[in-house]
Protein backbone atom coordinates (compact mmCIF):
# COMPACT_ATOMS: atom_id res chain seq x y z
CA UNK A 1 0.00 0.00 0.00
CA UNK A 2 2.39 2.29 0.55
CA UNK A 3 4.62 1.13 -2.44
CA UNK A 4 1.21 1.92 -4.23
CA UNK A 5 0.45 5.46 -2.86
CA UNK A 6 4.28 6.90 -3.57
CA UNK A 7 3.60 5.65 -6.94
CA UNK A 8 0.57 7.84 -7.60
CA UNK A 9 1.69 10.45 -5.03
CA UNK A 10 5.02 11.09 -7.62
CA UNK A 11 2.77 10.58 -10.21
CA UNK A 12 0.20 13.22 -9.24
CA UNK A 13 3.86 15.64 -8.60
CA UNK A 14 4.85 15.26 -11.96
CA UNK A 15 1.55 15.93 -13.70
CA UNK A 16 1.45 18.93 -11.20
CA UNK A 17 5.50 20.23 -11.62
CA UNK A 18 5.22 19.44 -15.42
CA UNK A 19 1.92 21.25 -16.06
CA UNK A 20 2.40 24.61 -13.87
CA UNK A 21 6.53 25.12 -15.23
CA UNK A 22 4.90 25.12 -18.96
CA UNK A 23 1.74 27.56 -17.88
CA UNK A 24 3.47 29.64 -15.10
CA UNK A 25 6.87 30.33 -18.04
CA UNK A 26 4.61 31.10 -20.64
CA UNK A 27 2.50 33.78 -18.26
CA UNK A 28 5.99 35.32 -17.04
CA UNK A 29 6.94 35.39 -20.80
CA UNK A 30 4.07 37.32 -22.34
CA UNK A 31 2.54 39.09 -18.82
CA UNK A 32 2.83 42.74 -19.19
CA UNK A 33 4.50 44.68 -16.35
CA UNK A 34 5.93 47.62 -15.62
CA UNK A 35 9.67 47.97 -15.82
CA UNK A 36 12.30 45.00 -17.54
CA UNK A 37 11.07 41.90 -18.06
CA UNK A 38 13.36 39.13 -15.81
CA UNK A 39 15.88 37.86 -18.03
CA UNK A 40 15.75 34.16 -18.79
CA UNK A 41 19.84 33.65 -19.03
CA UNK A 42 19.22 34.74 -15.23
CA UNK A 43 16.72 31.98 -14.10
CA UNK A 44 18.33 29.26 -15.38
CA UNK A 45 21.45 30.01 -13.50
CA UNK A 46 19.46 30.72 -10.19
CA UNK A 47 17.85 27.31 -10.56
CA UNK A 48 21.26 25.89 -11.17
CA UNK A 49 21.56 26.76 -7.52
CA UNK A 50 18.64 25.64 -6.11
CA UNK A 51 19.22 22.05 -7.81
CA UNK A 52 22.77 22.25 -5.94
CA UNK A 53 21.68 23.12 -2.93
CA UNK A 54 18.92 20.41 -2.75
CA UNK A 55 20.81 17.54 -3.68
CA UNK A 56 23.69 18.70 -1.29
CA UNK A 57 20.65 18.43 1.40
CA UNK A 58 19.87 14.87 -0.28
CA UNK A 59 23.31 13.59 0.16
CA UNK A 60 23.22 15.01 3.70
CA UNK A 61 20.18 13.07 4.41
CA UNK A 62 21.50 9.99 2.53
CA UNK A 63 24.61 10.04 5.09
CA UNK A 64 22.61 10.48 8.38
CA UNK A 65 23.03 14.33 8.24
CA UNK A 66 26.88 14.14 9.03
CA UNK A 67 28.74 16.97 8.38
CA UNK A 68 31.99 14.84 7.68
CA UNK A 69 30.79 12.19 5.90
CA UNK A 70 29.29 14.69 3.43
CA UNK A 71 32.58 16.77 3.46
CA UNK A 72 33.92 13.44 2.50
CA UNK A 73 31.91 12.19 -0.03
CA UNK A 74 32.62 15.37 -1.83
CA UNK A 75 36.11 15.49 -1.57
CA UNK A 76 36.29 12.59 -2.88
CA UNK A 77 33.36 12.14 -5.50
CA UNK A 78 34.29 15.77 -7.11
CA UNK A 79 38.14 17.15 -6.18
CA UNK A 80 39.39 13.46 -6.07
CA UNK A 81 38.32 12.52 -9.83
CA UNK A 82 38.45 15.43 -11.63
CA UNK A 83 38.33 13.10 -14.91
CA UNK A 84 34.73 11.75 -13.91
CA UNK A 85 33.54 15.14 -12.73
CA UNK A 86 34.84 16.40 -16.19
CA UNK A 87 32.86 13.83 -18.32
CA UNK A 88 29.89 15.82 -16.66
CA UNK A 89 30.62 19.18 -18.51
CA UNK A 90 29.16 17.79 -21.91
CA UNK A 91 25.95 16.95 -20.65
CA UNK A 92 25.55 19.75 -18.17
CA UNK A 93 26.63 22.35 -21.03
CA UNK A 94 24.12 20.94 -23.51
CA UNK A 95 21.39 21.05 -20.28
CA UNK A 96 22.15 24.87 -19.28
CA UNK A 97 21.57 25.32 -23.77
CA UNK A 98 18.38 23.53 -23.37
CA UNK A 99 16.86 25.55 -20.71
CA UNK A 100 17.17 28.80 -21.94
CA UNK A 101 15.38 27.52 -25.56
CA UNK A 102 12.91 26.53 -23.14
CA UNK A 103 12.30 29.96 -22.76
CA UNK A 104 12.56 30.91 -25.90
CA UNK A 105 9.99 28.19 -27.06
CA UNK A 106 7.64 29.09 -24.51
CA UNK A 107 7.66 32.93 -25.06
CA UNK A 108 6.74 32.55 -28.37
CA UNK A 109 4.44 29.36 -28.67
CA UNK A 110 1.38 28.73 -26.66
CA UNK A 111 1.28 26.23 -23.93
CA UNK A 112 -0.23 23.72 -25.60
CA UNK A 113 1.31 23.57 -28.52
CA UNK A 114 4.87 23.45 -27.05
CA UNK A 115 3.39 20.58 -24.82
CA UNK A 116 2.58 18.72 -27.91
CA UNK A 117 5.61 19.52 -29.59
CA UNK A 118 8.05 18.40 -26.85
CA UNK A 119 7.09 15.45 -26.67
CA UNK A 120 9.54 14.56 -29.85
CA UNK A 121 12.30 14.31 -27.32
CA UNK A 122 11.00 10.84 -26.77
CA UNK A 123 12.07 9.90 -30.95
CA UNK A 124 15.12 11.25 -29.87
CA UNK A 125 15.86 9.83 -27.12
CA UNK A 126 15.22 6.28 -28.84
CA UNK A 127 17.75 6.86 -31.61
CA UNK A 128 20.43 8.21 -29.11
CA UNK A 129 19.67 5.10 -27.11
CA UNK A 130 20.09 2.86 -30.08
CA UNK A 131 23.00 4.62 -31.29
CA UNK A 132 24.80 5.33 -28.06
CA UNK A 133 23.62 2.36 -25.70
CA UNK A 134 23.48 -0.28 -28.82
CA UNK A 135 19.30 -0.31 -27.28
CA UNK A 136 16.92 -2.50 -29.24
CA UNK A 137 13.32 -0.98 -29.57
CA UNK A 138 9.97 -3.43 -30.09
CA UNK A 139 7.70 -3.34 -32.82
CA UNK A 140 5.41 -1.01 -30.77
CA UNK A 141 8.09 1.49 -29.85
CA UNK A 142 9.11 1.72 -33.57
CA UNK A 143 5.18 2.10 -34.29
CA UNK A 144 4.71 4.93 -31.44
CA UNK A 145 7.97 6.82 -32.88
CA UNK A 146 6.46 6.91 -36.13
CA UNK A 147 3.01 7.81 -34.63
CA UNK A 148 4.50 10.66 -32.68
CA UNK A 149 5.98 12.01 -35.73
CA UNK A 150 2.68 12.32 -37.41
CA UNK A 151 0.78 13.64 -34.37
CA UNK A 152 3.53 16.69 -33.93
CA UNK A 153 3.34 17.45 -37.69
CA UNK A 154 -0.66 17.86 -37.44
CA UNK A 155 -0.08 19.80 -34.59
CA UNK A 156 2.18 22.00 -36.31
CA UNK A 157 -0.15 21.94 -39.08
CA UNK A 158 -0.85 25.86 -40.44
CA UNK A 159 -4.55 26.77 -40.06
CA UNK A 160 -6.52 29.60 -41.62
CA UNK A 161 -6.70 32.64 -39.90
CA UNK A 162 -8.72 35.88 -39.90
CA UNK A 163 -6.16 37.80 -38.44
CA UNK A 164 -4.90 40.94 -39.94
CA UNK A 165 -1.78 39.93 -42.63
CA UNK A 166 0.64 42.28 -40.47
CA UNK A 167 -0.74 39.98 -37.31
CA UNK A 168 -0.73 36.57 -38.74
CA UNK A 169 2.93 37.24 -40.31
CA UNK A 170 4.31 38.28 -37.02
CA UNK A 171 2.96 35.56 -35.47
CA UNK A 172 4.15 33.05 -38.31
CA UNK A 173 7.58 34.35 -37.37
CA UNK A 174 7.27 33.67 -33.60
CA UNK A 175 5.97 30.49 -34.23
CA UNK A 176 9.21 29.33 -36.62
CA UNK A 177 11.04 30.38 -33.90
CA UNK A 178 9.39 28.89 -30.94
CA UNK A 179 9.16 25.43 -32.94
CA UNK A 180 12.95 25.72 -34.01
CA UNK A 181 13.51 26.09 -30.32
CA UNK A 182 11.74 23.57 -29.05
CA UNK A 183 13.02 20.64 -31.88
CA UNK A 184 16.56 21.98 -30.76
CA UNK A 185 15.57 21.46 -27.26
CA UNK A 186 13.97 18.10 -28.33
CA UNK A 187 17.58 17.07 -29.52
CA UNK A 188 19.67 18.32 -26.76
CA UNK A 189 17.25 16.43 -24.39
CA UNK A 190 17.50 13.06 -26.37
CA UNK A 191 21.34 13.13 -26.22
CA UNK A 192 22.51 14.84 -22.99
CA UNK A 193 19.75 12.12 -21.23
CA UNK A 194 21.13 9.11 -22.95
CA UNK A 195 25.10 10.33 -22.49
CA UNK A 196 24.08 10.92 -18.28
CA UNK A 197 22.33 7.47 -18.56
CA UNK A 198 25.67 5.84 -19.69
CA UNK A 199 27.58 7.66 -17.26
CA UNK A 200 25.07 6.48 -14.69
CA UNK A 201 25.35 3.48 -15.67
CA UNK A 202 28.62 2.92 -15.34
CA UNK A 203 29.55 4.41 -12.34
CA UNK A 204 27.86 3.28 -8.68
CA UNK A 205 27.84 6.77 -6.83
CA UNK A 206 24.64 8.28 -6.14
CA UNK A 207 22.31 10.20 -8.52
CA UNK A 208 22.49 12.99 -6.13
CA UNK A 209 26.33 13.47 -6.44
CA UNK A 210 26.01 13.74 -10.06
CA UNK A 211 23.57 16.14 -10.31
CA UNK A 212 25.42 18.39 -7.75
CA UNK A 213 28.59 17.80 -10.58
CA UNK A 214 26.02 18.26 -13.00
CA UNK A 215 24.72 21.99 -11.37
CA UNK A 216 28.36 22.75 -11.19
CA UNK A 217 29.19 22.72 -14.50
CA UNK A 218 25.88 24.54 -14.95
CA UNK A 219 26.50 27.17 -13.22
CA UNK A 220 29.04 28.28 -14.63
CA UNK A 221 27.89 27.50 -18.27
CA UNK A 222 24.74 30.01 -16.90
CA UNK A 223 26.48 32.38 -16.15
CA UNK A 224 28.92 32.34 -18.77
CA UNK A 225 25.53 32.45 -20.67
CA UNK A 226 24.43 35.26 -18.79
CA UNK A 227 27.39 38.08 -19.09
CA UNK A 228 27.92 36.64 -22.70
CA UNK A 229 24.33 37.78 -24.21
CA UNK A 230 22.69 39.57 -21.35
CA UNK A 231 25.76 41.27 -19.57
CA UNK A 232 24.98 44.79 -20.45
CA UNK A 233 21.36 44.51 -19.45
CA UNK A 234 22.84 43.14 -15.52
CA UNK A 235 25.10 46.05 -15.11
CA UNK A 236 22.39 48.13 -16.11
CA UNK A 237 19.64 46.79 -14.08
CA UNK A 238 21.31 43.79 -12.14
CA UNK A 239 20.58 40.19 -12.04
CA UNK A 240 17.44 40.24 -10.61
CA UNK A 241 15.85 42.87 -12.49
CA UNK A 242 11.69 41.83 -13.15
CA UNK A 243 11.80 39.10 -10.96
CA UNK A 244 8.46 38.69 -9.23
CA UNK A 245 6.53 36.20 -7.27
CA UNK A 246 5.49 33.95 -10.53
CA UNK A 247 9.55 34.42 -11.86
CA UNK A 248 10.58 32.54 -8.57
CA UNK A 249 7.57 29.91 -8.78
CA UNK A 250 9.01 29.54 -12.64
CA UNK A 251 13.05 28.93 -11.36
CA UNK A 252 11.48 26.40 -8.41
CA UNK A 253 9.57 24.62 -10.47
CA UNK A 254 12.42 23.90 -13.29
CA UNK A 255 14.50 23.61 -10.04
CA UNK A 256 12.02 20.43 -8.87
CA UNK A 257 11.82 19.43 -12.58
CA UNK A 258 14.97 16.84 -11.84
CA UNK A 259 14.34 15.34 -8.49
CA UNK A 260 10.57 14.25 -9.61
CA UNK A 261 11.27 12.85 -12.56
CA UNK A 262 14.15 10.77 -10.20
CA UNK A 263 11.13 10.24 -8.46
CA UNK A 264 8.67 8.73 -11.01
CA UNK A 265 11.58 6.81 -12.22
CA UNK A 266 11.85 4.64 -9.30
CA UNK A 267 8.15 3.94 -8.02
CA UNK A 268 6.16 4.60 -10.86
CA UNK A 269 5.89 2.53 -14.13
CA UNK A 270 6.69 3.78 -18.10
CA UNK A 271 2.76 3.43 -18.28
CA UNK A 272 1.83 5.51 -15.91
CA UNK A 273 4.39 8.10 -16.70
CA UNK A 274 2.70 8.01 -19.82
CA UNK A 275 -0.48 8.21 -18.47
CA UNK A 276 1.13 11.33 -16.57
CA UNK A 277 2.79 13.15 -19.41
CA UNK A 278 -0.53 12.73 -21.53
CA UNK A 279 -3.10 14.35 -18.47
CA UNK A 280 -0.29 16.95 -18.63
CA UNK A 281 -0.95 17.78 -21.95
CA UNK A 282 -4.43 17.83 -21.62
CA UNK A 283 -4.70 20.26 -18.56
CA UNK A 284 -2.16 22.86 -20.42
CA UNK A 285 -4.12 22.93 -23.50
CA UNK A 286 -7.50 23.75 -21.33
CA UNK A 287 -5.60 26.23 -18.93
CA UNK A 288 -3.87 27.68 -22.15
CA UNK A 289 -7.72 27.94 -23.92
CA UNK A 290 -9.51 29.13 -21.00
CA UNK A 291 -7.56 31.29 -18.87
CA UNK A 292 -4.34 32.30 -20.61
CA UNK A 293 -6.31 32.63 -23.74
CA UNK A 294 -3.33 32.39 -26.35
CA UNK A 295 -5.04 29.15 -27.78
CA UNK A 296 -7.58 28.43 -30.39
CA UNK A 297 -7.96 24.97 -30.81
CA UNK A 298 -8.35 23.32 -34.22
CA UNK A 299 -9.63 20.01 -34.86
CA UNK A 300 -6.35 19.37 -37.15
CA UNK A 301 -4.36 20.11 -33.32
CA UNK A 302 -6.59 17.83 -31.25
CA UNK A 303 -5.88 14.68 -33.74
CA UNK A 304 -2.28 15.75 -33.09
CA UNK A 305 -2.68 15.29 -30.07
CA UNK A 306 -4.50 12.69 -29.90
CA UNK A 307 -2.09 10.50 -31.84
CA UNK A 308 0.50 12.16 -29.61
CA UNK A 309 -0.72 11.00 -26.17
CA UNK A 310 -1.49 7.42 -27.93
CA UNK A 311 2.16 7.18 -29.36
CA UNK A 312 3.64 7.71 -25.43
CA UNK A 313 1.36 4.72 -23.81
CA UNK A 314 2.31 2.72 -26.73
CA UNK A 315 5.99 3.39 -26.28
CA UNK A 316 6.00 2.84 -22.80
CA UNK A 317 3.92 -0.37 -23.24
CA UNK A 318 6.66 -2.58 -24.58
CA UNK A 319 10.34 -2.75 -23.16
CA UNK A 320 11.92 -0.27 -21.46
CA UNK A 321 12.42 3.94 -23.01
CA UNK A 322 15.46 5.44 -21.77
CA UNK A 323 13.87 8.98 -20.50
CA UNK A 324 16.88 11.47 -18.84
CA UNK A 325 16.64 9.23 -14.80
CA UNK A 326 17.25 12.05 -13.12
CA UNK A 327 17.20 15.40 -15.16
CA UNK A 328 14.65 17.41 -16.49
Amino acid sequence: MASSRLKYLSLGVLVFQTTSLVLTMRYSRTLQAEGPRYLASSAVVVAEVMKILTCVLLVFKEHSYSMRALNSILRQEIAHKPMETLKLAIPSGIYTLQNNLLYVALSNLDAATYQVTYQLKILTTALFSVSMLGRRLGVYQWLSLLILMAGVALVQWPSESAAAPEKEALSAGSQFVGVTAVLVACCSSGFAGVYFEKILKESKQSVWVRNIQLGMFGLVFGLFGMLAYDGERVKESGMFQGYNTITWTVVALQALGGLVIAAVIKYADNILKGFATSLSIILSTLISYFWLQDFDPTGVFFLGAILVIVATFLYGYEGKPSPNPSRA
